[in-house]
């Protein structure tokens, strides 16, 4: 079995050559699920030391895109034993970074994250307009929408987008999870979501469960 302390130190000192040298060996082993989901964990574990390091001013804007795309490399290293078969897909979600905002990085590590847990993703990118959220939820029976955004202005363009699901008719039929630095508990409930969260991996744990209880 895979050295996790190895891969997530690997993963937090943004080593990319010792990161894939271990995945591609673990990936030959032919793991069991089991074995893949904490290895998935480790790389989880990873991002959290990359987090601390940039707010501690040890790392920059560069580094946390670097880690986002280290990860994404990461997650398609692993696909042929986490969620790599259609019927293992556990849910629908749809995501992007709201209008009026171009900030990316918090919802790409997201996006690998989530689909390394076995979930169909949609990205709409960034700057998506609520009717194009909505039109995507629509159209492929997405059971979450997941919204991101880093600027104050984020949240007005998360409300509209909410209210724009409820006009649609669509609100009861889908979990609304946001994310990024403007995001809190009163502007969750402001804006009508069902949770937030600042942190991608606490972000996975809770769709996680929606689709639990869900089934």
């Amino acid at each position: 079995m895979l050295d996790l302390n190895a891969l997530t130190q690997a993963i937090g000192d943004l080593d990319e050559g010792q990161v894939v040298s271990l995945l591609e060996e673990f990936v030959a082993s032919k793991p069991s699920m089991a074995e893949a989901n904490q290895v998935v964990a480790a790389c989880q574990k990873g991002m959290s030391i990359v987090g601390d390091f940039y707010e501690k001013k040890e790392y920059y804007v560069g580094d946390l895109i670097f880690a986002g795309e280290l990860l994404s490399q990461a997650f398609d290293l692993l696909k042929p034993v986490i969620g790599g078969d259609s019927s293992s897909k556990v849910g629908s979600i749809v995501v992007g970074t709201v209008q009026g905002d171009m900030h990316d990085i918090g919802k790409n590590i997201f996006a690998s994250m989530v689909e390394a847990a076995g979930f169909v993703v949609h990205d709409l990118g960034i700057d998506v307009e609520p009717g194009v959220f909505v039109d995507k939820v629509k159209e492929v029976k997405a059971e979450i929408l997941g919204m991101s955004g880093v600027l104050t202005l984020a949240i007005d363009s998360m409300k509209a987008t909410v209210d724009a699901l409820a006009a649609a008719g669509l609100r009861d039929q889908v979990k609304v999870i946001i994310g990024g630095n403007p995001v809190t508990e009163e502007a969750c409930k402001q804006i009508g979501a069902d949770m937030f969260t600042t942190n991608a991996a606490e972000g996975v744990k809770i769709c996680q469960r929606w689709v639990e209880q869900h089934v």
